[in-house]
């Protein structure tokens, strides 16, 4: 077994696996859920507008809603679409980076392979649409979380939340000695 995740096929399946299941369940979910939802579509000002259907998943809990969303997390930066995708290119950089340097961390590389997805998933609707498909809202009945997301928000939030706590609960490791003759 080898140290160097570039080298290893066990790293590369634990990266592409969540990776690649990952992008497929958002995209399918975005592509499905706006076929099933949008009623009508208009261009208004050069941006989408959506009149949807709303679908009630767990009534009162979890519903399905098509929205376009032209900023980032919880909708900050509306129509800064260069800098997410710069961002967007940064963050697949650093993933590439703390993969190359990731050893025997098998846990970590899978949290990279969903973060991976994650960043993925809403880059290619940014490149593909101008925009990202957002259609799941959760908690409507009481209003406690006002967002909609889409798979790929889940995805990079269990991430960065999967990565601190697997900075809590391991050690880091510890440099290399060099022998030395006495």
């Amino acid at each position: 077994m080898t140290d160097k995740p570039l080298r290893s096929f066990t790293a590369w399946a634990c990266l592409l696996v969540p990776l690649v299941l990952g992008i497929a369940a958002d995209l399918y979910t975005k592509y499905a859920s706006f076929n099933a939802l949008v009623i009508d579509r208009q261009m208004v000002d050069g941006r989408t507008v959506l009149d949807s259907r709303t679908y009630e998943l767990i009534p009162g809990f979890l519903h399905l809603h098509a929205h376009v969303n032209y900023g980032a997390v919880f909708g900050i930066g509306q129509g800064q679409r260069p800098l997410f995708l710069v961002v967007s290119v940064v963050a697949i950089a650093l993933l590439m980076v703390l993969f190359a340097n990731s050893q025997r961390q098998r846990l970590y590389q899978v949290l990279l392979g969903i973060l991976f997805a994650g960043v993925l998933g809403n880059l290619y609707d940014r490149m593909t649409y101008g925009h990202v498909r957002d259609m799941i809202y959760a908690f409507p009945k009481w209003g406690i979380f006002p967002w909609i997301f889409n798979i790929a928000d889940m995805m990079l939030c269990v991430g960065v939340a999967g990565m601190f706590v697997y900075s809590l609960i391991t050690r880091p490791a510890e440099p290399a000695r060099v022998l030395t003759q006495p």
